[in-house]
């Protein structure tokens, strides 16, 4: 009787340690948990394709990328969980990561810390940058259960996606309205600098295409930031030369702009003047032939007593008068 009485406390000991004390659980803020029971992850009736997130897979992709959508547990508690049961808590803080990082291999890439990528014009080139990133509350099933390491295909589809972009990339034609026609110099062609000068598009681009990864593999891009792009050492001294010779020729264009379009100013002030002058000089003309004109309206004599009288004042300010002899 007495060890029955011992079995019984022992079990009851042990069902309070592990149901109740063990059972109870809390929530951090920045966690979201999944609760599966008997390894099955509790569920909500619905997919990944009735969520907006699969818009951003291709029509081929949707019937591969199908994930029931899990009940996500929020933060607070306590909460409490059967023996039988697991909770499953991820953080969906924001995580910034080095994009050159390989998770697999640690030494890749120069230890992590610069990721090669060849252009178009077969240059072996360096990348350095970051991503931020997150996992996604609206596609947990993927990140926990559907992939055993879900970074690991992030990583290569960004890295995947960036490097046939680079050895694509073309720069965006200028408009015709902003474009010289000495734009057309063999250093414009060149991808590392069109890449340099287009940063801001690569970024853009890269995060229109990696907004299908939160579908895929639970895991939602909030930037990437390409900060740099650095060819081989042989290939940067020649690059820079080119710059320089381009740069020394876009100022010498830009100077002779300047300097014909300083003078067609000074030609166009030029011929205001003369215009303004042949005015004034014609101005006291055209109101003298008015005033004449009006002199002979007033009557037939009129006209001739105005000469006349003209005459008279111009003949009292000479100094001298030749008057022709009649024969």
């Amino acid at each position: 009787m007495l060890i029955v009485s011992g079995f019984l406390f022992g079990l009851g000991l042990w069902f309070v340690v592990r149901c109740v004390l063990i059972g109870i659980y809390t929530v951090d803020q920045n966690e979201r948990a999944v609760k599966t029971v008997f390894g099955r992850a509790q569920r909500v009736g619905k997919t990944t394709l009735d969520d907006p997130i699969a818009e951003g897979l291709r029509p081929d992709e949707r019937d591969r990328y199908v994930y029931p959508q899990v009940r996500v547990i929020p933060p607070g508690g306590p909460y409490f969980k059967m023996p039988w049961e697991r909770i499953y808590k991820i953080s969906i803080a924001t995580t910034t990561m080095n994009m050159a990082v390989d998770l697999e291999n640690p030494v890749a890439n120069n230890g992590g810390s610069l990721l090669e990528a060849v252009t178009k014009d077969q240059l072996n080139t360096g990348l350095t940058g970051q991503i931020r990133y997150r996992v996604s509350e609206a596609n947990l099933y993927a990140y926990l259960f559907a992939i055993k390491k879900p970074m690991v295909h992030v990583m290569a589809y960004f890295v995947s996606v960036l490097r046939q972009k680079i050895a694509s990339f073309e720069a965006k034609p200028l408009p015709v309205s902003a474009a010289d026609p000495e734009k057309g110099s063999a250093v414009m062609g060149i991808s590392i600098n069109d890449l340099r000068k287009n940063l801001r598009d690569l970024n853009e681009y890269m995060d229109a295409e990696c907004v299908s990864t939160q579908a895929r593999y639970g895991v939602l891009f909030d930037a990437s930031l390409i900060t740099g792009i650095d060819p081989p050492p042989e290939v940067e001294s020649a690059l820079a030369a080119i710059n320089t010779a381009y740069n020394q020729v876009s100022s010498d264009i830009s100077l002779a702009h300047a300097g014909a379009d300083q003078k067609i100013v000074q030609s166009r002030r030029a011929v205001e003047i003369e215009t303004l002058k042949a005015q004034a000089e014609v101005e006291p003309l055209r109101m003298m032939a008015l005033e004449l004109a009006d002199l002979k309206r007033q009557g037939p004599n009129v006209l001739d007593v105005y000469v006349r009288n003209v005459k008279l004042a111009l003949l009292g300010k000479a100094q001298q008068i030749f008057l022709g002899a009649r024969s």
